[in-house]
């Protein structure tokens, strides 16, 4: 957009990453837009920096947006720049991420339109998607047996409970199964993901998180059940584009009341700590130390200077 700063002098803490059915977020007003050159290469969409009053102090809190699936939705689910989405909002001081993602349902009770924050997931992608920061000559291991911040979640649950009179259908909990896509299920794997006790289904959470995870960051994915994927079996119920689109476009004005909510409760100051992630600072700088300094890879060695600045030298 003409006109719009293409730097940032202050860090921003706070990022959306939009899936399918949010690609903007309305009563924002854009600060900067940002192109971020990574070691991974640049992310998939320029990162708009937008302001938007704290409800608290008045003053505008920077939240930073990216297109998981670029600009005008032209990246698969396995051609997301997901290392270089991650680096570049860690590298503008991001530390809490919201997600958001259209789903499938694996449950009944899991209706078209119903909002879920999931706590588990269990990964079916195939290795084809780029999945850690530590390859090439340094090894690291970080915890995820919380794939979702607990914390953050709590945050993200108390928001969505407080919209439950006004047309959002919450589901505290639930086990996200993430396929590879970008073709849909079998009815048999339909079935065997219900049978493993799978709530929803996509193809965005990893390794999105736990690139967050590996980056210090705190990350909560917020899931719109779009469609009951093929496991019904019903005549013409099952899963295809035109129904996800249009329950998106149907319910789109609750999804964006949803992430505004906590945004707002982001931005009050009780909150700052758990923003920062200061319960997952300097993870990685010993994870990662497990590689002497004689054996690390030069060319990953560099590349993770850049995204812990200070912890490998």
């Amino acid at each position: 957009m003409a006109g719009v700063p293409t730097t940032y002098d202050a860090p921003v803490h706070i990022a959306v990453i939009g899936g399918t059915g949010i690609q903007s977020l309305p009563g924002f007003s854009l600060a900067a837009t940002l192109n971020i050159d990574t070691p991974w290469g640049a992310p998939s969409s320029p990162i708009s920096i937008l302001h938007h009053p704290s409800p608290t102090t008045g003053k505008p809190t920077p939240i930073a947006f990216l297109s998981r699936h670029g600009l005008h939705h032209e990246l698969a689910p396995h051609e997301v720049k997901n290392q270089a989405n991650i680096a570049a909002l860690r590298h503008i001081g991001v530390r809490t991420i919201i997600a958001f993602s259209a789903v499938g349902s694996l449950q009944e009770e899991i209706k078209p339109r119903d909002f879920v924050i999931p706590d588990q997931i269990i990964d079916r992608t195939k290795g084809i998607r780029p999945f850690t920061y530590f390859e090439g000559g340094m090894v690291g291991h970080v915890g995820f047996g919380d794939p979702f911040d607990v914390a953050l979640a709590a945050i993200v649950r108390q928001c969505g409970r407080a919209l439950e009179g006004e047309g959002v259908r919450l589901h505290d909990t639930g086990t996200l199964i993430c396929m590879e896509g970008p073709q849909f299920s079998t009815r048999a794997e339909s079935q065997l993901y219900r049978a493993w006790g799978g709530s929803v289904i996509n193809m965005s959470a990893l390794p999105e998180a736990k690139l967050a995870r590996e980056a210090e960051m705190a990350y909560q994915m917020i899931c719109m059940a779009t469609d009951y994927d093929c496991w019904r079996g019903e005549v013409g119920e099952d899963v295809n584009v035109e129904m996800v689109m249009g329950h998106m476009k149907a319910n789109a004005e609750n999804a964006k009341r949803f992430v505004g909510a906590v945004l707002d409760e982001l931005s009050k100051e009780e909150h700052g700590d758990q923003v920062l992630a200061r319960h997952l600072a300097g993870q990685m700088k010993f994870a990662g130390g497990m590689t002497h300094k004689e054996g690390r890879g030069k060319e990953v060695e560099g590349k993770l200077k850049w995204l812990y600045p200070g912890y490998f030298d």
